[in-house]
């Protein structure tokens, strides 16, 4: 029974540590795909916890139609190796397929969490302090912007109300729904992985 606590505090520990590196490197190849300001003050701080290992993985890796193609392969060897570890301390073995599969419908679930949640607090800014202005602020308008411009050439017109943010939170939804979940069955990921 014993043995049971610290394999949950190994697996929170392991899932934590991973997640949060995972979550540095994914907005950093966001941020890049966007072409966001490197000198902004929170995008340096992702550059510089990042660096260590996509630097010398660039040297190997070269980048490829203007992605960074070290940070994918360092997303999915991260993802891929948080699931062996954690399938290790649940007692179990993911194989290969599972592991490939896995990871890439928990990172394509954490892009879509990521947007979720700046799309919502890119919202709550804009009604409470709409003209300041913060270098966070700034990336999460970086971020959201390639997303939500083209929802809003598409609306018509509502007298200054900007529905974009609501359709795009829909459609990550759907994303979810349709490629996400069904990416995890079809990995046959346990239910607390």
């Amino acid at each position: 029974m014993n043995g049971q606590y610290f394999n949950n505090a190994g697996v929170f520990l392991v899932s934590t540590l991973f997640g949060l590196y995972i979550l540095a490197v994914m907005l950093r190849f966001l941020l890049q795909t966007v072409r966001a300001d490197f000198y902004n003050p929170l995008v340096q701080v992702l550059v510089k916890i990042t660096n260590p290992l996509l630097v010398p993985l660039r040297r190997l890796i070269p980048g490829m139609f203007g992605l960074d193609m070290a940070a994918v392969v360092l997303l999915l060897v991260l993802q891929a190796a948080e699931l062996m570890i954690v399938a290790f301390l649940l007692g179990g073995n993911l194989p290969p397929v599972t592991l490939l599969i896995g990871s890439i419908a928990k990172l394509l679930g954490l892009v879509v969490t990521i947007y979720f949640w700046i799309i919502l607090i890119q919202v709550v800014l804009s009604w409470v302090a709409p003209t300041t202005y913060n270098p966070a602020v700034a990336a999460i308008g970086s971020l959201t912007e390639p997303l939500l411009r083209p929802i809003r050439r598409a609306l018509p017109d509502l007298g200054g109300l900007d529905l974009s943010p609501l359709l795009a939170v829909v459609g990550l939804q759907l994303l979810k729904m349709l490629v996400v979940w069904p990416l995890r069955d079809l990995a046959g990921l346990p239910a607390g992985f």
